[in-house]
């Protein structure tokens, strides 16, 4: 598991704050609302991370289940949405034994790296959406959207200042995955602290091959286009 999930997991709200995913989430509340959603619905996000999109998605629903795999990056989530449930588990084998009106996965399902693994969270997802529910998929990049990229930002609190340098590149066009290295400068009042590096491996692929297994796992799955110019997966399981 890379540092920003496990060590450096108490920085994540300095380098990705609450309010950044305001307006992506008020997006995905419009498409659950177009879904359908039944009265005192329940929702189900694999791989919530700080929990900064729940922290918005939470108001639409009567219950939220929130995992993760890192119990670091929970308990900053924790902080975050203390009413809501918190559960430690891998997206790719987790079993609740419980059903839920809409299932979510956010950017957490590109570290899916290969079509087995990505099968598999499509699986779990499938196995935890009620009949007539819906999942939404949201992966950073499919293969035909991918461009090497670089970003920066951070942000500071009244004790600690965070400032990072992203850039995303694909080392080989033939596999399914791509590369992102972070470089993270951190600081404690006027006193820097650590430069941490961080690579992460992230899954990409094809929109036929998801299209390919949401349905093979029984969703029924249409794309929709987000003001990022993502690809996002709206899989509806059938009511049968």
């Amino acid at each position: 598991m890379s540092k920003l999930y496990h060590e450096l997991a108490q920085w994540w709200p300095l380098l990705s704050p609450p309010e950044d995913y305001e307006d992506e989430a008020d997006f995905f509340k419009r498409l659950f609302l177009e879904a359908g959603l039944p009265p005192a619905p329940a929702l189900l996000e694999l791989g919530c991370g700080g929990g900064n999109n729940a922290f918005y998605l939470k108001s639409l629903f009567a219950q939220v289940t929130l995992t993760d795999l890192s119990p670091q990056m929970l308990a900053v989530s924790r902080g975050l949405n203390p009413e809501c449930e918190h559960v430690q588990g891998d997206m790719r084998t987790l079993r609740l034994g419980r059903l839920f009106d809409a299932v979510f996965i956010h950017d957490a399902i590109d570290y899916m790296t290969t079509l087995a693994e990505l099968r598999q969270a499509l699986e779990t997802a499938f196995s935890h959406c009620r009949p007539g529910g819906v999942a939404l998929f949201v992966p950073d990049h499919v293969r035909e959207t991918f461009e090497p990229s670089t970003e920066h930002g951070g942000t500071d609190s009244a004790e600690r200042g965070l400032r990072y340098l992203e850039w995303s590149y694909d080392p080989d066009a033939s596999d399914t995955t791509y590369t992102t290295d972070y470089v993270y400068l951190l600081r404690e009042g006027q006193q820097m602290v650590g430069v941490e590096h961080d690579q992460h491996r992230c899954g990409l692929f094809p929109r036929a091959e998801w299209l390919r297994l949401l349905t093979e796992v029984g969703f029924q799955p249409q794309i929709v286009q987000d003001a990022y110019e993502r690809d996002i997966f709206v899989a509806r399981k059938p009511n049968i």
